[in-house]
């Protein structure tokens, strides 16, 4: 069965709390809302560091337990292989909990 991208990381945003995330909370929209990844090899806290961008606001990272592969892939020049979607908003939790993502693979096929 032909599958367009398969889910292959779900998690809430690190740092949602300390960026752009409530500016843009409102128009996170889970299933229509796509998200950009963006490396930071230069962050002096991880160097595996990939931040997450809705609209060229700046909404936290990719937790440093899940960021390795992704940010080897893009090191690589293979972020293109990757969909980042909203999954869940829930504007009453806790700002470290407003927002989960999925990061799909996408097909290529």
């Amino acid at each position: 069965m032909y599958e367009p991208s398969r889910l292959i990381s779900s998690f809430f945003i690190a740092g949602f709390q300390y960026y752009d995330g409530a500016l843009v909370l409102s128009s996170l929209k889970p299933g229509e809302s796509t998200l950009e990844l963006v490396p930071e090899p230069d962050n002096p806290h991880d160097p595996d560091a990939v931040a997450i961008y809705f609209g060229g606001h700046k909404l936290g990272f990719v937790p440093g337990s899940e960021n390795a592969l992704i940010s080897l892939m893009c090191h690589y020049g293979h972020a293109d292989v990757f969909e980042v979607r909203v999954l869940q908003v829930k504007q009453d939790a806790d700002p470290w909990k407003q927002v989960r993502v999925g990061i799909y693979v996408t097909d290529a096929r």
